[in-house]
């Protein structure tokens, strides 16, 4: 699978999310789709950003766009991050780095010295066609949901 760049169609692609179920990109045409790449369930950076989503899932809903959070973590520890933080949205689990390669999210990364191959936190936005739209890439926790919901009410 190769990587995908902006202004194309993002090829289908079969997920398994928290609630253990198996979803398509392609059973959300219509809508507009973001994922959210994100190093790891219940770390700070994280869970900030989880909880952002959340808070702001009611604008989300109401501008057409639907949310998924993927990490490599287990559907398992997805769920009690789910759970404990009362996320509206479901979370993918990518632990064979099927989509972390599609949308070419992992990066030598320096690890308390050590390097170390892991996801850079980066979004994407795939429109109601199917296209990838728009991608933010080496995000800070800090303001980034404001700044989609900007993207999407000016879209």
């Amino acid at each position: 699978m190769t990587t995908i760049t902006l202004g194309t169609v993002v090829p289908n692609f079969t997920a398994i999310t928290t609630g253990n179920k198996s979803i398509q990109l392609n059973d959300y045409l219509g809508k507009n789709v973001l994922l959210y790449f994100y190093p790891k369930d219940s770390t700070p950076g994280c869970t900030q950003e989880a909880q952002d989503f959340r808070d702001n899932y009611v604008q989300f809903e109401r501008l057409n766009t639907v949310i998924f959070g993927i990490s490599r973590d287990s559907v398992k520890l997805h769920e009690n991050f789910k759970c404990k933080q009362e996320l509206p949205f479901d979370l993918i689990s990518d632990s064979d780095e099927t989509l972390c390669q599609l949308f070419d999210v992992l990066k030598m990364k320096n690890m308390y010295g050590k390097q170390v191959m892991g996801i850079e936190r980066s979004t994407f936005l795939i429109n109601s066609e199917g296209v990838l739209v728009h991608e933010w890439r080496k995000v800070k926790v800090a303001g980034h949901c404001l700044a989609i919901l900007e993207k999407l009410g000016a879209g």
